[in-house]
């Protein structure tokens, strides 16, 4: 399964997940002789590719860019996560979907088999369990894999998550009923068929350890480090010796060239070098 894949993509190569969301705004002038959207986004996202990819656990699109930009944006993605898989990488499209029955089933066939195909879905699990039960079947017989939203890194997910429920945080609650989802099996290397969404900028003392010890054999996706504010040290306690999870920079390594004299791809493989240390060094 894919969560046993990122496993080994982190053993290899360190945890560090690049986040690919491309900002017309704030893509280098060199991409602006590609005449079409579609040509600027995809050799931009591969220059980011090539310059990393032996650094890399993973790379993260987030669909809300290529959606924004249309048909173009679209197929944009597509041919960066052929450009992904061709090379062997592994691809979480942060899509975010959370719906039930046969939606749901459709949205894991767009993402697991069709133009956008990825390795691993994130999913909102706030219309209930049966919204992520589609997804099962294609992490079993596909070798997909899917991380649900359950705390996140934004000012406002104390607003629901963080609701007291008979002294638990609501998040806690709906985490342990993922992990006692049928189906929700461990695998070879210790870590559950589903992963959890955690976001890197717990405020709370010791709020990490608590989470890791919560859901000590569940894979995390570690979002809200760099541009968002999370620090190596935030993250830390979320990590089991420097595995268990994958952490995602985006703006901190896409845009790191906006703060450098050096050329585009240095200043992005630059950024993740920097980033794989910040955790060595802590570890």
């Amino acid at each position: 399964m894919s969560i046993d894949k990122l496993y080994e993509s982190v053993k290899d190569k360190g945890p560090v997940c690049v986040g690919l969301d491309p900002n017309l705004q704030h893509i280098p002038e060199i991409f602006d002789n590609y005449s079409s959207i579609e040509d600027k986004l995809f050799f931009y996202n591969k220059a980011i590719i090539d310059s990393t990819y032996d650094l890399t656990a993973c790379y993260k699109p987030q669909l809300a860019y290529y959606e924004a930009l249309g048909i173009d944006g679209l197929k944009a993605l597509k041919r960066t996560n052929e450009y992904i898989r061709n090379k062997g990488g592994l691809i979480i499209n942060d899509a975010k979907r959370g719906d039930i029955s046969t939606t749901a089933s459709a949205y894991a066939r767009a993402f697991f088999e069709g133009d956008l195909e990825g390795d691993i879905l994130t999913l909102s699990p706030y219309m209930g369990l049966d919204s992520i039960e589609p997804y099962l079947e294609y992490i079993d017989s596909k070798d997909k894999g899917v991380f649900v939203i359950i705390k996140t890194s934004n000012k406002g997910s104390a607003d629901f998550e963080e609701i007291d429920v008979n002294g638990e945080p609501l998040y806690a609650i709906v985490g342990k009923k993922i992990v006692n989802m049928n189906g929700n099996s461990v695998g070879k290397h210790g870590y559950r068929k589903i992963g959890f969404v955690i976001g890197a900028t717990n405020k709370k003392e010791n709020e990490g350890e608590y989470i890791r010890n919560l859901f000590k054999d569940t894979f995390f996706l570690i979002p809200g480090y760099g541009a968002q504010g999370g620090a190596a040290k935030d993250v830390m306690g979320l990590l089991v010796d420097g595995n268990g999870g994958v952490v995602n920079s985006s703006r901190g390594i896409i845009r790191a060239f906006e703060k450098s004299e050096k050329d585009f791809d240095i200043a992005t493989r630059e950024a993740v070098i920097k980033m794989r240390e910040d955790f060595y060094v802590g570890l």
